[in-house]
């Protein structure tokens, strides 16, 4: 079997080398990179049965390898990231092993390479890149002061956000309304962005509280809240594709 290595890194290099000539010697390594750009220019000339196939590259992350050319051997690939990077690699058929490599995960992810009639197709690189990535923790809850009291209010009850005269309000699906310190911009890095949205540089609304949409002049977007929130809000011409994939969950 021939195997190529895709690692920036010498010394997983050497551990890979020496963990394939140990375990199994019949098989040849055809090639060592450290790069996106390296591997590419290898796999348009050449050809390997085998990939071990680290996910940080010297110019970059693996999967761009994947997006640009339709790799048809079996992948094995090596990462130092935890469990849920793990899982996104089962939920796509790729082997995998854990950094630092241990002898017998190595043989366990070969065997299974070696028990496949049929080389890899193709990675769902989008769906591992997002698996991949750091999970990104939005707001649960705000507090808000109301005389002495402090409330404390679930982001599922609230309706919008919009600024007045230099100060901040939140405006609850009850149709209560508080003051609140921070500025609409921090706010809106606190937020989920898949279900609020900044309608304009004074309002940022919850899907739930979009009641109507109306096509304004210029191609701007008059939107009405519910609650009620005074006059209608018009989003600009340039958001209005934005708004329109934000409702569509794009």
């Amino acid at each position: 079997m021939k195997v190529f290595i895709v690692e920036d890194e010498v010394p997983a290099q050497i551990q890979l080398e020496r963990l394939i000539n140990t375990c199994y010697p019949h098989f040849e390594v055809v090639g060592k990179v450290a790069s996106i750009k390296s591997a590419l220019n290898w796999l348009h000339s050449y050809s390997a049965d085998l990939i071990f196939m680290d996910v940080e590259l010297s110019d970059g992350l693996c999967f761009e390898i994947f997006k640009q050319m339709n790799v048809k051997s079996h992948v094995v690939i090596v990462t130092a990231y935890d469990n849920y990077a793990v899982e996104a690699f089962r939920v796509n058929s790729v082997d995998y092993l854990l950094k630092p490599v241990h002898q017998g995960d190595f043989i366990e992810a070969v065997e299974k390479v070696l028990k496949r009639n049929a080389p890899l197709q193709s990675l769902d690189v989008e769906a591992i890149k997002q698996m991949l990535q750091p999970k990104t923790a939005y707001k649960e809850r705000f507090t808000v002061k109301l005389g002495n009291m402090i409330i404390v209010l679930n982001t599922s009850d609230i309706s919008y956000f919009y600024a007045e005269e230099k100060s901040t309000y939140l405006v609850t699906c009850d149709n209560k309304k508080y003051l609140y310190d921070p500025s609409l911009d921090s706010i809106e890095e606190q937020l989920d962005p898949k279900l609020f949205f900044r309608l304009s540089r004074g309002c940022i609304a919850h899907i739930g509280a979009i009641q109507s949409i109306v096509k304004y002049s210029h191609g701007r977007l008059k939107i009405s809240l519910q609650p009620l929130y005074g006059e209608a809000i018009i989003v600009s011409r340039v958001r209005a594709p934005l708004f329109f994939g934000w409702l569509e969950g794009r």
